[in-house]
């Protein structure tokens, strides 16, 4: 009795904070079809070697306790994407192809090679580069933008090291005689060095004019570091000997300046001094591949993985986890809520519908989705997914927390419903409790259920000016 009432207690308490927030929501948002769809795709990279694009999260913010933005690169074979460091914190989903990726981890460089279903970490303000390695295969990264250390008003900011006229190199702003310095070399060689480049953030690596970067990718490691140094100031010991001077005090606080900021993306390995508090340990994280996990629910209806922060570290520093659904075709993932975090799904195959609710009991989206749709459901709305009658619908995603995610299943053989069988539910739905026990006890099966697709064969799916359609993203993914 005393662990049935302490649940009616917790879903009171749900239901009071989710009616509250939601009639908030209700005065602020005046087009209530947008509330959970990302539509608002853009660009931020495209050249003839790749793509990336970007949806943007938005609302407000009494319905989204934290916001990710979700990127989709697409590189064609043989392609890098350009050494730089960004203002945001990565989580990368290799959905395609295969991928190297070059990245700073305590002053070393080090290389991973990335194949479908892993995932990886790449911290703001890491330097990394990206490199299609696929044989004649397009590459395809889904990722996970956390905007929280964004310098700009944008997605996020990018810092390439490696540029020229476009992308331009952040060494590119510095003056000729600062860089000639830097460097040890003249002017003619510096204006070489930063004009070259116009393909792009990403270049084809057998094009002649990037056949710098070819160069780069065959070097050893050691190798590799070091014309990474090279690409910004080494000039680590250099001391000014007349602070009197106001033009050459100056001087100095320009380099220092810029020291302190790349000390931090490549030369941490001048910092004698260790800090622990940073989470890293002596080796890189290892990589943690989606596809290689046994699944955490499986029946004959689909299954479904979660990652959080216990089963892979790097995610905790985000305060990201992971997920991965598969639904049979003609099944449905009972009705449920998440009562730890946001979710961001993205569908990678086949086709289904979704619905969510609003906390007061009314329908808030009840929309088709196919492969390349992108949608999120605020933490505590309850909601459910299901497969068409021929096609599985298979999605990933993340969601806004790291800790182990528990979600509350409303209806099935272990759930809410089941467990808080007893007078009190009867009272609350104005029945007898042995109708409330019929009801509760009917479905012997949990999680993923079949779905009475002929129940609904010659129903048209009809639109109202409350639910809101489903924008398409196909186009993001470019499969």
């Amino acid at each position: 009795m005393g662990n049935r009432n302490s649940l009616l207690f917790f879903i009171l308490v749900l239901m009071c904070h989710g009616v509250t927030l939601t009639m908030g929501l209700w005065r602020n948002h005046d087009d209530v079809e947008t509330m959970f769809l990302m539509k608002n795709s853009k660009s931020v990279v495209k050249t003839d070697a790749g793509e990336m694009r970007v949806l943007e999260s938005y609302g407000d913010a009494k319905l989204m306790e934290r916001r990710l933005h979700i990127g989709f690169i697409s590189m064609e074979p043989r392609s890098l994407f350009v050494p730089q460091y960004i203002d945001s914190s990565f989580i990368i989903f290799l959905h395609e192809g295969e991928a190297k990726l070059g990245f700073m981890y305590r002053g070393k460089l080090k290389e991973r090679t990335l194949k479908m279903g892993d995932v990886y970490r790449i911290p703001a303000g890491s330097a990394f580069y990206l490199v299609n390695i696929g044989e004649g295969q397009k590459l395809h990264i889904i990722c996970s933008i956390d905007p929280s250390g964004a310098v700009g008003a944008g997605t996020f900011q990018s810092f390439y090291l490696g540029g020229g006229a476009n992308p331009a190199s952040v060494l590119s702003g510095f003056g000729t005689d600062i860089l000639e310095a830097a460097f040890n070399v003249s002017a003619e060689e510096v204006r070489k060095m930063f004009t070259r480049q116009h393909e792009g953030p990403i270049v084809n690596l057998d094009q002649q004019d990037t056949g710098l970067w070819s160069k780069f990718l065959q070097l050893k490691d050691e190798d590799k570091l070091q014309h990474l140094k090279g690409m910004v100031l080494d000039q680590q010991e250099e001391d000014f000997d007349d602070e009197d001077n106001d033009g050459q005090e100056e001087e100095k606080q320009r380099v220092w300046s810029w020291r302190k900021l790349l000390e931090s993306v490549v030369c941490d390995e001048i910092k004698k001094a260790w800090n622990p508090n940073k989470g890293m340990g002596k080796k890189p994280p290892h990589i943690c591949n989606l596809y290689d996990r046994a699944p955490d629910f499986i029946n004959s209806h689909g299954w479904s993985v979660a990652v959080d922060g216990s089963d892979y570290s790097p995610l905790k520093m985000s305060g990201v986890g992971i997920y991965h659904v598969n639904l049979s075709a003609g099944a449905m993932m009972t009705p449920h809520m998440n009562p730890m975090a946001t979710e961001y799904g993205i569908v990678l195959r086949g086709s289904g519908r979704i619905q969510i609710v609003f906390p007061n009991g009314t329908n808030a989206m009840d929309a088709e989705i196919k492969e390349g749709d992108v949608f999120f459901i605020p933490r505590y709305f309850p909601f459910c997914q299901i497969a068409s009658k021929d096609q599985p619908l298979e999605f990933f995603g993340f969601t806004t927390s790291a800790s182990k995610n528990r979600p509350q299943f409303l209806v099935g053989a272990t759930s809410l419903m089941r467990s808080m069988m007893g007078p009190e539910l009867a009272a609350a739905f104005g029945v007898s409790e042995e109708t409330m026990r019929h009801m509760v006890d009917a479905q012997h099966e949990d999680v993923i259920l079949p779905y009475p697709h002929h129940q609904d064969h010659n129903k048209e799916v009809v639109e109202v000016d409350t639910i809101p359609k489903l924008i398409r993203n196909a186009m993001v993914l470019g499969w």
